[in-house]
Protein backbone atom coordinates (compact mmCIF):
# COMPACT_ATOMS: atom_id res chain seq x y z
CA UNK A 1 0.00 0.00 0.00
CA UNK A 2 2.86 2.52 0.77
CA UNK A 3 4.51 1.75 -1.92
CA UNK A 4 1.63 2.71 -4.36
CA UNK A 5 1.15 6.13 -2.25
CA UNK A 6 4.64 6.63 -2.93
CA UNK A 7 4.03 6.00 -6.81
CA UNK A 8 1.81 9.02 -6.83
CA UNK A 9 4.37 11.49 -5.52
CA UNK A 10 5.97 13.90 -7.35
CA UNK A 11 8.90 12.48 -8.80
CA UNK A 12 10.97 15.67 -8.37
CA UNK A 13 9.94 16.20 -4.57
CA UNK A 14 12.64 13.75 -3.15
CA UNK A 15 15.59 14.47 -5.17
CA UNK A 16 14.98 18.09 -4.25
CA UNK A 17 14.71 17.02 -0.53
CA UNK A 18 17.77 15.33 -1.23
CA UNK A 19 19.34 18.53 -2.65
CA UNK A 20 19.03 20.50 -0.10
CA UNK A 21 20.38 18.46 2.41
CA UNK A 22 23.53 17.37 0.70
CA UNK A 23 24.01 21.88 0.09
CA UNK A 24 24.34 21.74 4.28
CA UNK A 25 27.59 21.43 5.43
CA UNK A 26 28.55 20.58 9.36
CA UNK A 27 29.24 24.26 10.69
CA UNK A 28 25.42 24.58 9.71
CA UNK A 29 24.27 21.60 12.33
CA UNK A 30 27.10 22.98 14.96
CA UNK A 31 25.43 26.58 14.28
CA UNK A 32 21.67 24.87 14.64
CA UNK A 33 22.77 22.55 17.16
CA UNK A 34 24.41 25.67 19.63
CA UNK A 35 21.92 28.03 18.90
CA UNK A 36 19.28 25.57 20.47
CA UNK A 37 20.86 25.18 23.38
CA UNK A 38 21.76 29.05 24.00
CA UNK A 39 17.77 29.24 23.60
CA UNK A 40 17.17 26.06 25.37
CA UNK A 41 18.99 27.76 27.97
CA UNK A 42 17.98 31.37 28.26
CA UNK A 43 14.53 29.89 28.75
CA UNK A 44 15.55 27.60 31.78
CA UNK A 45 17.28 30.54 33.37
CA UNK A 46 14.34 32.87 32.70
CA UNK A 47 11.61 29.55 33.75
CA UNK A 48 14.15 29.28 36.93
CA UNK A 49 14.15 33.10 38.17
CA UNK A 50 10.41 33.59 37.44
CA UNK A 51 9.42 30.68 39.48
CA UNK A 52 12.01 31.57 42.51
CA UNK A 53 10.08 35.10 43.08
CA UNK A 54 6.58 34.24 41.67
CA UNK A 55 6.46 30.84 43.10
CA UNK A 56 4.97 29.36 39.70
CA UNK A 57 6.00 28.86 35.87
CA UNK A 58 6.02 31.81 33.29
CA UNK A 59 5.01 29.03 30.89
CA UNK A 60 2.35 27.43 32.56
CA UNK A 61 0.99 30.72 34.03
CA UNK A 62 0.37 31.99 30.50
CA UNK A 63 -0.80 28.66 29.09
CA UNK A 64 -3.99 28.80 31.82
CA UNK A 65 -4.51 32.38 31.72
CA UNK A 66 -4.40 33.10 27.76
CA UNK A 67 -4.01 29.29 25.81
CA UNK A 68 -6.77 27.82 27.80
CA UNK A 69 -9.47 30.44 27.14
CA UNK A 70 -8.66 30.34 23.32
CA UNK A 71 -8.76 26.44 23.33
CA UNK A 72 -12.31 26.63 24.70
CA UNK A 73 -12.08 26.95 28.08
CA UNK A 74 -15.03 27.27 30.60
CA UNK A 75 -16.43 30.91 30.70
CA UNK A 76 -17.43 31.61 34.26
CA UNK A 77 -19.52 34.45 32.78
CA UNK A 78 -21.79 31.50 31.39
CA UNK A 79 -25.64 32.40 32.14
CA UNK A 80 -28.63 30.35 33.01
CA UNK A 81 -26.64 28.61 35.80
CA UNK A 82 -29.23 27.28 38.46
CA UNK A 83 -28.59 28.41 41.93
CA UNK A 84 -27.21 24.96 43.40
CA UNK A 85 -24.61 24.89 40.51
CA UNK A 86 -23.63 28.17 41.38
CA UNK A 87 -23.14 27.36 45.04
CA UNK A 88 -21.08 24.27 44.20
CA UNK A 89 -18.80 26.06 41.72
CA UNK A 90 -18.23 28.72 44.36
CA UNK A 91 -17.49 26.35 47.21
CA UNK A 92 -15.02 24.30 45.05
CA UNK A 93 -13.66 27.32 44.07
CA UNK A 94 -13.13 28.43 47.36
CA UNK A 95 -11.64 25.17 49.01
CA UNK A 96 -9.30 24.90 45.98
CA UNK A 97 -7.85 28.45 46.92
CA UNK A 98 -4.62 28.10 49.00
CA UNK A 99 -3.99 31.87 49.77
CA UNK A 100 -6.25 33.25 51.80
CA UNK A 101 -6.36 37.13 53.07
CA UNK A 102 -5.38 36.72 56.83
CA UNK A 103 -8.94 37.59 58.83
CA UNK A 104 -6.80 39.17 61.63
CA UNK A 105 -4.66 41.26 59.95
CA UNK A 106 -2.86 44.20 61.69
CA UNK A 107 -3.65 47.96 60.45
CA UNK A 108 -0.92 49.34 58.43
CA UNK A 109 -0.97 52.96 60.04
CA UNK A 110 -1.75 52.15 63.69
CA UNK A 111 0.37 48.87 63.87
CA UNK A 112 2.45 47.56 60.90
CA UNK A 113 4.01 51.70 61.03
CA UNK A 114 5.49 51.21 64.32
CA UNK A 115 7.67 48.38 63.85
CA UNK A 116 8.90 50.31 60.39
CA UNK A 117 9.40 53.25 63.05
CA UNK A 118 11.57 51.48 65.61
CA UNK A 119 13.53 49.35 63.37
CA UNK A 120 13.74 51.27 59.81
CA UNK A 121 12.26 48.33 57.87
CA UNK A 122 9.43 47.44 56.43
CA UNK A 123 6.92 45.07 57.92
CA UNK A 124 5.33 43.48 55.07
CA UNK A 125 6.83 41.94 52.16
CA UNK A 126 6.38 43.23 48.12
CA UNK A 127 4.51 40.10 47.40
CA UNK A 128 1.89 40.07 50.29
CA UNK A 129 1.39 44.07 49.47
CA UNK A 130 0.54 42.98 46.33
CA UNK A 131 -2.18 40.92 46.94
CA UNK A 132 -3.62 43.30 49.19
CA UNK A 133 -3.93 45.71 46.20
CA UNK A 134 -5.61 42.91 44.54
CA UNK A 135 -8.18 42.51 46.87
CA UNK A 136 -8.90 46.48 47.31
CA UNK A 137 -9.47 46.22 43.60
CA UNK A 138 -11.85 43.76 43.79
CA UNK A 139 -13.82 44.80 47.00
CA UNK A 140 -13.54 48.48 46.51
CA UNK A 141 -14.28 49.45 42.92
CA UNK A 142 -16.22 48.05 39.76
CA UNK A 143 -16.66 48.52 36.48
CA UNK A 144 -19.14 51.59 36.48
CA UNK A 145 -16.64 54.48 38.87
CA UNK A 146 -16.22 56.20 35.74
CA UNK A 147 -19.28 57.53 36.33
CA UNK A 148 -18.42 59.49 39.95
CA UNK A 149 -15.67 61.30 40.54
CA UNK A 150 -14.30 60.14 43.86
CA UNK A 151 -14.71 56.32 42.91
CA UNK A 152 -12.53 57.35 39.52
CA UNK A 153 -9.94 59.03 42.42
CA UNK A 154 -10.39 56.20 44.20
CA UNK A 155 -10.08 53.29 41.51
CA UNK A 156 -6.53 54.82 40.74
CA UNK A 157 -5.33 55.48 44.05
CA UNK A 158 -5.88 51.45 45.35
CA UNK A 159 -3.47 51.01 42.02
CA UNK A 160 -0.84 53.12 43.69
CA UNK A 161 2.37 51.45 44.77
CA UNK A 162 3.33 54.42 46.74
CA UNK A 163 2.22 54.92 49.92
CA UNK A 164 1.80 58.60 50.12
CA UNK A 165 -0.10 58.93 46.76
CA UNK A 166 -2.36 56.74 47.87
CA UNK A 167 -3.25 58.56 51.22
CA UNK A 168 -2.76 61.95 49.07
CA UNK A 169 -5.61 60.48 46.32
CA UNK A 170 -7.75 59.94 49.74
CA UNK A 171 -7.63 63.31 50.25
CA UNK A 172 -8.68 64.82 46.87
CA UNK A 173 -11.53 62.56 46.94
CA UNK A 174 -13.14 63.22 50.33
CA UNK A 175 -12.60 67.18 49.09
CA UNK A 176 -15.17 66.71 46.44
CA UNK A 177 -17.34 64.34 48.94
CA UNK A 178 -17.50 62.17 51.40
CA UNK A 179 -16.38 59.06 50.51
CA UNK A 180 -16.33 55.48 52.30
CA UNK A 181 -13.58 53.90 50.29
CA UNK A 182 -11.07 57.21 51.07
CA UNK A 183 -11.76 56.71 54.29
CA UNK A 184 -10.68 53.71 54.68
CA UNK A 185 -7.37 54.21 53.07
CA UNK A 186 -7.13 56.44 55.81
CA UNK A 187 -8.01 54.55 58.19
CA UNK A 188 -5.74 51.89 56.97
CA UNK A 189 -2.79 54.12 56.16
CA UNK A 190 -2.58 57.13 57.92
CA UNK A 191 -3.86 56.92 61.50
CA UNK A 192 -1.54 56.19 63.79
CA UNK A 193 -3.66 55.08 66.17
CA UNK A 194 -6.31 52.51 66.75
CA UNK A 195 -8.57 55.92 68.24
CA UNK A 196 -8.17 57.58 65.52
CA UNK A 197 -8.27 54.57 63.33
CA UNK A 198 -11.74 53.67 64.76
CA UNK A 199 -12.86 57.59 64.46
CA UNK A 200 -12.56 57.44 60.39
CA UNK A 201 -14.39 53.71 60.01
CA UNK A 202 -17.03 55.28 61.49
CA UNK A 203 -17.14 58.07 59.09
CA UNK A 204 -16.36 55.71 56.57
CA UNK A 205 -19.52 53.13 57.84
CA UNK A 206 -22.04 56.73 57.56
CA UNK A 207 -20.87 57.65 53.84
CA UNK A 208 -20.97 53.39 52.81
CA UNK A 209 -24.28 52.99 55.18
CA UNK A 210 -25.76 55.54 52.88
CA UNK A 211 -24.11 54.30 49.70
CA UNK A 212 -25.38 50.72 50.61
CA UNK A 213 -28.92 51.84 51.01
CA UNK A 214 -29.45 53.96 47.65
CA UNK A 215 -27.56 50.73 45.93
CA UNK A 216 -30.42 48.44 47.11
CA UNK A 217 -32.95 50.04 45.21
CA UNK A 218 -31.57 50.28 42.35
CA UNK A 219 -29.67 46.82 41.98
CA UNK A 220 -32.42 45.07 39.74
CA UNK A 221 -32.44 48.39 37.16
CA UNK A 222 -29.26 46.29 35.38
CA UNK A 223 -25.69 45.08 35.42
CA UNK A 224 -24.51 48.49 36.36
CA UNK A 225 -26.14 48.87 39.60
CA UNK A 226 -25.94 44.82 40.41
CA UNK A 227 -22.19 45.16 40.43
CA UNK A 228 -22.75 48.91 42.17
CA UNK A 229 -24.55 47.39 44.89
CA UNK A 230 -21.93 44.33 45.03
CA UNK A 231 -19.24 46.89 45.18
CA UNK A 232 -21.19 48.85 48.01
CA UNK A 233 -21.99 46.15 50.14
CA UNK A 234 -18.37 44.76 50.30
CA UNK A 235 -17.67 48.18 51.34
CA UNK A 236 -20.33 48.24 53.81
CA UNK A 237 -18.83 44.60 55.43
CA UNK A 238 -15.15 45.28 55.81
CA UNK A 239 -16.26 48.90 57.64
CA UNK A 240 -18.42 46.93 60.23
CA UNK A 241 -15.70 44.47 60.39
CA UNK A 242 -12.66 46.45 61.16
CA UNK A 243 -15.19 48.56 63.21
CA UNK A 244 -15.40 45.02 65.32
CA UNK A 245 -11.75 44.57 65.52
CA UNK A 246 -10.85 47.96 66.44
CA UNK A 247 -13.74 47.39 69.62
CA UNK A 248 -11.65 44.41 70.47
CA UNK A 249 -8.29 45.92 70.03
CA UNK A 250 -9.82 48.79 72.51
CA UNK A 251 -10.80 46.36 75.17
CA UNK A 252 -14.23 46.62 74.69
CA UNK A 253 -14.71 42.92 73.75
CA UNK A 254 -18.55 42.38 74.69
CA UNK A 255 -18.82 45.09 72.21
CA UNK A 256 -17.13 43.97 69.46
CA UNK A 257 -18.86 39.97 70.19
CA UNK A 258 -21.99 41.80 69.25
CA UNK A 259 -21.18 43.54 66.16
CA UNK A 260 -19.41 40.44 64.56
CA UNK A 261 -22.54 38.81 65.79
CA UNK A 262 -25.03 40.91 63.81
CA UNK A 263 -22.71 41.47 61.05
CA UNK A 264 -23.09 37.36 60.52
CA UNK A 265 -26.72 37.75 60.58
CA UNK A 266 -27.08 40.78 58.08
CA UNK A 267 -24.54 38.78 55.68
CA UNK A 268 -24.48 35.20 56.31
CA UNK A 269 -23.22 34.41 52.80
CA UNK A 270 -20.28 36.27 52.84
CA UNK A 271 -18.05 33.73 53.90
CA UNK A 272 -14.96 35.20 52.40
CA UNK A 273 -14.04 37.71 54.98
CA UNK A 274 -14.24 34.70 57.36
CA UNK A 275 -15.64 36.63 60.30
CA UNK A 276 -16.00 33.44 62.53
CA UNK A 277 -12.64 33.71 62.98
CA UNK A 278 -12.76 37.43 64.50
CA UNK A 279 -15.35 36.06 66.87
CA UNK A 280 -13.76 32.74 68.19
CA UNK A 281 -10.93 34.96 68.77
CA UNK A 282 -12.96 37.21 71.10
CA UNK A 283 -15.24 34.78 72.27
CA UNK A 284 -11.42 33.21 73.50
CA UNK A 285 -10.79 36.33 75.22
CA UNK A 286 -14.03 36.66 76.93
CA UNK A 287 -13.36 32.88 78.23
CA UNK A 288 -17.35 31.93 76.91
CA UNK A 289 -15.87 28.68 75.74
CA UNK A 290 -20.07 27.03 75.48
CA UNK A 291 -20.21 29.94 72.68
CA UNK A 292 -17.33 28.75 71.02
CA UNK A 293 -18.12 25.45 70.87
CA UNK A 294 -21.44 26.46 68.92
CA UNK A 295 -19.37 28.44 66.79
CA UNK A 296 -17.32 25.70 65.79
CA UNK A 297 -20.59 23.20 65.57
CA UNK A 298 -21.52 25.43 62.94
CA UNK A 299 -18.12 26.09 60.67
CA UNK A 300 -16.16 23.01 61.63
CA UNK A 301 -17.67 21.41 59.11
CA UNK A 302 -16.05 18.73 56.14
CA UNK A 303 -17.93 20.76 53.23
CA UNK A 304 -16.01 23.89 54.35
CA UNK A 305 -12.22 24.49 53.97
CA UNK A 306 -10.51 24.08 57.29
CA UNK A 307 -8.03 26.47 59.01
CA UNK A 308 -5.73 26.73 61.71
CA UNK A 309 -7.74 28.81 63.80
CA UNK A 310 -11.05 26.18 63.70
CA UNK A 311 -8.75 23.04 64.16
CA UNK A 312 -6.14 24.44 66.96
CA UNK A 313 -9.33 25.84 68.82
CA UNK A 314 -11.14 22.86 68.73
CA UNK A 315 -8.40 20.76 70.14
CA UNK A 316 -8.06 23.75 72.53
CA UNK A 317 -11.71 23.23 74.00
CA UNK A 318 -11.29 18.92 74.40
CA UNK A 319 -7.51 19.74 75.64
CA UNK A 320 -9.58 22.20 78.71
CA UNK A 321 -11.40 19.01 79.99
CA UNK A 322 -8.20 16.95 80.68
CA UNK A 323 -5.28 19.38 80.84
CA UNK A 324 -5.10 20.43 84.42
CA UNK A 325 -4.52 17.07 85.71
CA UNK A 326 -3.05 15.79 82.57
CA UNK A 327 0.51 13.61 83.34
CA UNK A 328 2.30 11.55 81.10
CA UNK A 329 3.31 9.45 83.72
CA UNK A 330 0.05 8.81 85.32
CA UNK A 331 -1.27 8.07 82.15
CA UNK A 332 1.05 5.44 80.95
CA UNK A 333 0.14 3.65 84.22
CA UNK A 334 -3.41 3.39 84.33
CA UNK A 335 -4.31 4.34 80.59
CA UNK A 336 -5.76 6.84 78.75
CA UNK A 337 -9.40 8.19 79.55
CA UNK A 338 -12.21 8.41 76.92
CA UNK A 339 -11.94 12.61 77.43
CA UNK A 340 -8.23 12.24 77.16
CA UNK A 341 -8.12 10.51 74.10
CA UNK A 342 -10.57 12.82 72.29
CA UNK A 343 -8.36 15.69 73.17
CA UNK A 344 -5.35 13.76 72.18
CA UNK A 345 -7.16 13.22 69.40
CA UNK A 346 -7.95 16.84 68.73
CA UNK A 347 -4.38 17.65 68.57
CA UNK A 348 -3.08 14.94 66.27
CA UNK A 349 -5.96 16.37 63.37
CA UNK A 350 -5.00 20.30 64.34
CA UNK A 351 -1.27 19.05 64.07
CA UNK A 352 -1.90 17.48 60.95
CA UNK A 353 -3.68 20.34 58.98
CA UNK A 354 -0.87 22.63 60.37
CA UNK A 355 2.62 21.61 61.93
CA UNK A 356 3.91 24.30 62.22
CA UNK A 357 1.91 25.91 64.93
CA UNK A 358 3.41 24.25 68.03
CA UNK A 359 6.46 25.04 67.79
CA UNK A 360 4.96 28.91 67.56
CA UNK A 361 3.10 27.74 70.47
CA UNK A 362 5.33 26.01 72.68
CA UNK A 363 7.98 29.12 72.42
CA UNK A 364 10.27 27.26 70.35
CA UNK A 365 10.61 29.72 67.30
CA UNK A 366 10.11 33.23 67.58
CA UNK A 367 7.17 35.37 66.50
CA UNK A 368 7.29 37.77 63.95
CA UNK A 369 4.02 40.29 63.09
CA UNK A 370 1.90 38.40 61.23
CA UNK A 371 1.36 39.11 57.45
CA UNK A 372 -1.46 40.11 55.58
CA UNK A 373 -1.74 37.16 53.52
CA UNK A 374 -1.57 33.42 54.71
CA UNK A 375 -0.78 29.94 53.10
CA UNK A 376 -3.29 28.01 54.50
CA UNK A 377 -1.79 24.97 56.31
CA UNK A 378 2.06 26.73 55.73
CA UNK A 379 4.38 28.71 58.40
CA UNK A 380 2.33 31.77 57.69
CA UNK A 381 -0.62 30.25 58.38
CA UNK A 382 1.10 29.44 62.03
CA UNK A 383 2.52 32.72 62.58
CA UNK A 384 -1.21 34.50 62.12
CA UNK A 385 -2.56 31.79 64.38
CA UNK A 386 -0.20 31.45 67.43
CA UNK A 387 0.58 35.35 67.23
CA UNK A 388 -3.50 36.26 68.44
CA UNK A 389 -4.12 33.00 69.96
CA UNK A 390 -0.80 31.83 72.46
CA UNK A 391 -2.58 34.07 75.51
CA UNK A 392 -5.61 32.02 74.92
CA UNK A 393 -3.11 28.84 75.64
CA UNK A 394 -1.53 30.13 78.07
CA UNK A 395 -4.66 31.00 80.06
CA UNK A 396 -5.54 27.16 80.01
CA UNK A 397 -3.83 25.67 82.82
CA UNK A 398 -1.97 22.67 81.36
CA UNK A 399 -2.87 23.42 77.97
CA UNK A 400 0.65 23.69 76.33
CA UNK A 401 2.11 20.80 78.71
CA UNK A 402 -0.22 18.64 76.69
CA UNK A 403 0.24 19.44 73.50
CA UNK A 404 3.91 19.55 73.91
CA UNK A 405 3.47 15.62 75.22
CA UNK A 406 1.02 14.77 72.18
CA UNK A 407 2.89 17.07 69.67
CA UNK A 408 6.21 14.80 70.54
CA UNK A 409 4.55 11.88 69.74
CA UNK A 410 2.38 12.10 66.84
CA UNK A 411 2.81 9.58 64.36
CA UNK A 412 2.34 11.70 60.47
CA UNK A 413 1.72 9.82 57.65
CA UNK A 414 2.04 10.86 54.13
CA UNK A 415 -0.36 13.99 54.02
CA UNK A 416 0.57 14.97 57.47
CA UNK A 417 4.03 16.27 56.33
CA UNK A 418 3.24 20.22 54.51
CA UNK A 419 4.42 19.42 50.94
CA UNK A 420 7.19 21.40 50.02
CA UNK A 421 6.89 23.09 46.76
CA UNK A 422 7.94 21.01 43.73
CA UNK A 423 9.37 22.31 40.32
CA UNK A 424 7.48 22.91 37.37
CA UNK A 425 6.88 20.73 34.94
CA UNK A 426 8.48 22.91 32.29
CA UNK A 427 11.44 24.11 34.29
CA UNK A 428 12.21 19.87 34.37
CA UNK A 429 11.11 19.88 30.10
CA UNK A 430 13.56 23.07 29.41
CA UNK A 431 16.46 21.64 31.56
CA UNK A 432 15.78 18.28 29.97
CA UNK A 433 16.34 20.25 26.38
CA UNK A 434 19.24 22.42 27.38
CA UNK A 435 21.04 19.44 27.97
CA UNK A 436 19.93 17.41 25.29
CA UNK A 437 20.82 20.45 22.54
CA UNK A 438 24.38 20.88 24.72
CA UNK A 439 24.99 17.12 24.06
CA UNK A 440 24.15 17.52 19.96
CA UNK A 441 26.45 20.63 20.19
CA UNK A 442 29.33 19.02 21.18
CA UNK A 443 28.89 15.92 19.19
CA UNK A 444 28.80 17.60 16.40
CA UNK A 445 31.72 20.11 16.85
CA UNK A 446 33.38 16.60 18.07
CA UNK A 447 32.09 14.37 15.14
CA UNK A 448 30.92 16.75 12.09
CA UNK A 449 30.79 14.71 9.22
CA UNK A 450 29.14 11.52 11.21
CA UNK A 451 26.15 14.03 12.66
CA UNK A 452 25.75 15.39 9.56
CA UNK A 453 24.89 12.04 7.84
CA UNK A 454 22.28 11.58 10.63
CA UNK A 455 20.74 14.73 10.62
CA UNK A 456 20.16 14.13 7.00
CA UNK A 457 18.89 10.87 7.82
CA UNK A 458 16.61 11.93 10.16
CA UNK A 459 15.19 15.09 8.60
CA UNK A 460 14.66 12.52 5.61
CA UNK A 461 12.22 10.85 7.64
CA UNK A 462 10.87 13.17 9.84
CA UNK A 463 9.86 14.37 6.21
CA UNK A 464 8.34 11.46 5.02
CA UNK A 465 6.32 11.33 8.01
CA UNK A 466 5.26 14.60 7.91
CA UNK A 467 3.90 14.04 4.49
CA UNK A 468 2.36 10.84 4.93
CA UNK A 469 0.45 11.85 8.14
CA UNK A 470 -2.26 13.21 6.23
CA UNK A 471 -2.75 10.21 3.99
CA UNK A 472 -1.91 8.11 7.07
CA UNK A 473 -5.08 10.01 9.44
CA UNK A 474 -7.53 9.64 6.07
CA UNK A 475 -6.63 5.53 5.68
CA UNK A 476 -7.46 5.20 9.61
CA UNK A 477 -10.63 6.71 9.33
CA UNK A 478 -11.31 4.58 6.09
CA UNK A 479 -10.38 1.38 8.30
CA UNK A 480 -12.88 2.50 10.83
CA UNK A 481 -16.44 3.44 8.44
CA UNK A 482 -15.35 0.52 6.11
CA UNK A 483 -16.32 -3.37 7.03
CA UNK A 484 -12.93 -5.68 7.52
CA UNK A 485 -14.27 -8.29 4.94
CA UNK A 486 -14.68 -5.64 2.29
CA UNK A 487 -11.53 -4.16 3.23
CA UNK A 488 -10.24 -7.30 2.19
CA UNK A 489 -10.98 -8.06 -0.62
CA UNK A 490 -10.01 -4.52 -1.64
CA UNK A 491 -6.96 -5.19 -0.53
CA UNK A 492 -6.38 -8.04 -2.37
CA UNK A 493 -7.42 -6.34 -5.80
Amino acid sequence: MWAMVVSYLSPSCVPAVSMFLNTLTPKFYVALTGTSSLISGLILIFEWWYFRKYGTSFIEQVSVSHLRPLLGGVDSSTPNTSNGEANDSNRQSVSECKVWRNPLNLFRGAEYNRYTWVTGREPLTYYDMNLSAQDHQTFFTCDSDHLRPTDAIMQKAWRERNPQARISAAHEALELEDCATAFILLAEEEATTIMKTERLFKQALKAGDGCYRRSQQLQHHGAQYEAQHRRDTNVLVYIKRRLAMCSRKLGRTREAVKMMRDLMKEFPLLSMFNIHENLLESLLELQNYADVQAVLAKYDDISLPKSATICYTAALLKARAVSDKFSPEAASRRGLSTAEMNAIEAIHRAVEFNPHVPKYLLEMKSLILPPEHILKRGDSEAIAYAFFHLQHWKRVEGALNLLHCTWGGTVFHEVSVYPKKELPFFILFTAGLCSFTAMLALLTHQFPELMGVFAKALFFINFLSTLFAPLNFIMEKVESILPSSLWHQLTRI
